[in-house]
């Protein structure tokens, strides 16, 4: 069974860079396809981007997905068992809980564990 654990987010100013983490629980982490996602305020949680087992990375459809390539970068420690999100240029419209997605590669988004959600206020 997959858990995760996230942390790191908080209240920054525009322009400013924050790290998200997402530690994994389980025994295949090179395995597993991992994601970030977002949810706005009375918006539906949405990608923002994912990894594959392959190291293939994958990111939410433009616009938006222009602008995280842009300025975000989703890594992975396997020594750690870790998904990051380093986000960069962080902007007013990036305010968000965040959320990691953990799944096998067989299974759906749904099906996979869910992170705790971090807030991301991003606010001068």
């Amino acid at each position: 069974q997959i858990e995760v654990v996230q942390s790191g987010g908080g209240l920054v100013q525009p322009g400013r860079s924050l790290k998200l983490s997402c530690a994994v629980s389980g025994s295949d982490f090179m395995n597993y396809t991992m994601g970030w996602y977002r949810q706005r305020p009375g918006k539906q949680r949405e990608l923002v981007a994912r990894i594959y087992e392959n190291g293939h990375i994958s990111y939410a459809d433009p616009p938006y997905g222009d602008s995280v390539k842009e300025r975000f970068i989703l890594s992975r420690d396997s020594a750690k068992s870790t998904m990051y999100l380093q986000m960069n240029s962080l902007k007013p419209e990036d305010t968000a809980v965040y959320y990691c997605n953990v799944r096998e590669k067989q299974k759906s988004v749904q099906e996979g564990a869910w992170g705790q959600g971090t807030q991301v206020t991003v606010s001068s």
